[in-house]
């Protein structure tokens, strides 16, 4: 009896096996969903760091965009030309010419150009200090807490004197600073040279009010727009047409730069002895676009 018992187990689990195999089988068939194998070959294309600094969540999705929905084949920044080149290769495209995204800091006071400090004993972090009033008397410059810092996976940037400054030789451009910065003075730029100017402010109050809380902050008195229209001013504030940048800067431009009473248009990118002309402002290490609401590019 015992052995009929086993054997009709046996017997059952034989049959339960087949039958799933056959429901499993016509499953797959049946839900299949076909995958265009260009995804997976520009997978493997990718450097697979998933840094969002194409502006999808991962590589992955970043695939799946270029082949089901067009997107730029040049938008990863740590696989740079090559990998752009090898995922137009497999797109059937041709390459234009891909300019490099940097970060931009829009900020160029240190501690001691600040006024109306006042001494911090919360969370050092700048999201943290960002909602506590009279942190310092800008409320449109860098904190300095290095929360942009601490989210960077290449070292490119380091908090010197208070300020978030750029390391530009490391920086891949993955735009990780510019969404941490509770203050969104760190932008994405357009790199149309090595070093390109930027307005290192972000101040968007009257140059009155400028003067109190910065010694070192745009005051909008229009000297640069009124040299170069290359520069306008916005809401008080000094701000640069990239659209029309040239990569060689011409001598109004480098006039809008010497005329700036607070030296706020400079230069900054990675260091370089190709520039054709430079100016006695302070060189900065950043190189972003930055607007305290974060919706367009500016100087």
């Amino acid at each position: 009896m015992i052995y009929v018992t086993i054997g009709l187990a046996a017997g059952t689990m034989l049959v339960m096996a087949l039958v799933f195999s056959y429901v499993l089988g016509w499953a797959n068939t049946a839900f299949h969903v076909e995958v265009d194998p260009r995804i997976n070959s520009i997978m493997d294309a990718l450097p697979g760091a998933n840094c969002g600094g194409c502006g999808f969540i991962g590589c992955g999705e970043y695939a799946e965009a270029v082949v089901d929905a067009g997107a730029e084949v040049n938008k990863c920044p740590v696989g740079g030309e090559s990998c752009a080149a090898e995922v137009a290769q497999i797109m059937g495209v041709e390459l234009g010419a891909a300019l490099p995204f940097r970060p931009v800091v829009h900020c160029g006071a240190h501690y001691e150009e600040r006024l109306g400090r006042t001494e911090y004993h919360g969370e050092q972090r700048c999201a943290s200090a960002n909602i506590v009033a009279d942190v310092q008397g800008c409320t449109y410059g860098c904190l300095g807490f290095g929360d942009c810092a601490s989210v960077c996976d290449y070292d490119a940037l380091h908090v010197i004197d208070g300020l978030a400054t750029v390391d530009y030789e490391k920086c891949i451009g993955c735009g990780a600073c510019a969404k941490v910065c509770p203050r969104n003075i760190i932008t994405i730029t357009p790199f149309k040279a090595e070093r390109i100017l930027a307005v290192t402010c972000s101040n968007k109050d009257k140059g009155k009010d400028i003067t109190k809380v910065c010694t070192v902050g745009c005051i909008g008195c229009g000297a640069c727009a009124r040299a170069s229209d290359l520069f306008t001013i916005e809401d008080n504030l000094s701000t640069i047409n990239y659209d029309a940048y040239e990569p060689v800067c011409g001598a109004d431009v480098m006039k809008a730069c010497e005329k700036c009473p607070r030296k706020r248009i400079v230069f900054v990118g990675k260091s370089t002895t190709d520039d054709v002309v430079e100016f006695s402002g302070d060189v900065v290490e950043p190189d972003f676009k930055t607007t305290v609401d974060d919706t367009e590019w500016r100087g």
